[in-house]
């Protein structure tokens, strides 16, 4: 576990403690919509709550602040932190939080382009090697680390199949700045649970803006 993953694991064990149950219990509803997370039987569980608490953490406003745990930790009496801590939270401010194509690995560094702003990025000497296919597009987010950058643990991989549709979406998006990009992301996640749910149901269909499925 390295520095901001434990100061993000920090903030989160006040904002998702029991003082924000029904806070938390309220932000799965929305992130999850109407699919069923089983637990202890799903194998896509930790992925699932990695991406989550990413979203809850760095996305999502709490109720009666306006603003997301790290934007309003600094308000927690609870919450202290160290001035190597206090660097680390205005580094984390500075994510970058978009859809992704992979491009190639050299060694462990990683190319890929961000599609939002339709620009490459190295992630020089990564920890995160594994699982990426130059065919399917990926939603990540990116910490700044010198002059690299450090994946969180929220991956979302969508279908092959599904490349066309995210593409449209995206260029929609870049064309129009009154669009919320966080919203075409969190949409684009709950379409990935349903084609989890419904396998025996083409990606395209899942994929799309016709709503058969209650997207």
């Amino acid at each position: 576990m390295n520095e901001f993953e434990k100061l993000i694991e920090k903030i989160l064990h006040y904002f998702a403690g029991d003082d924000f149950k029904n806070e938390l219990i309220k932000a799965k509803k929305e992130f999850f919509d109407t699919t069923t997370l089983n637990e202890e039987q799903s194998d896509q569980y930790e992925l699932r709550m990695s991406q989550f608490y990413d979203w809850y953490f760095f996305s999502r406003e709490l109720s009666g602040y306006g603003q997301t745990p790290l934007e309003v930790c600094h308000l927690a009496r609870e919450l202290r932190f160290t001035e190597e801590e206090e660097k680390n939270i205005a580094i984390l401010k500075e994510h970058r939080h978009s859809l992704f194509e992979f491009i190639k690995i050299k060694d462990r560094d990683i190319t890929i382009k961000d599609l939002m702003l339709n620009k490459k990025l190295v992630v020089k000497n990564s920890s995160l090697v594994f699982g990426f296919n130059p065919e399917e597009l990926f939603e990540a987010r990116l910490i700044p680390f010198g002059d690299t950058w450090i994946f969180t643990r929220g991956f979302c991989f969508h279908p092959e199949n599904a490349k066309k549709f995210i593409l449209s979406e995206v260029k929609i998006h870049r064309k129009n700045p009154d669009l919320d990009p966080e919203a075409m992301m969190l949409r684009l996640i709950r379409m990935r649970y349903k084609y989890e749910q419904y396998k025996h149901v083409r990606p395209e269909v899942i994929y799309s803006n016709d709503g058969k499925l209650g997207m």
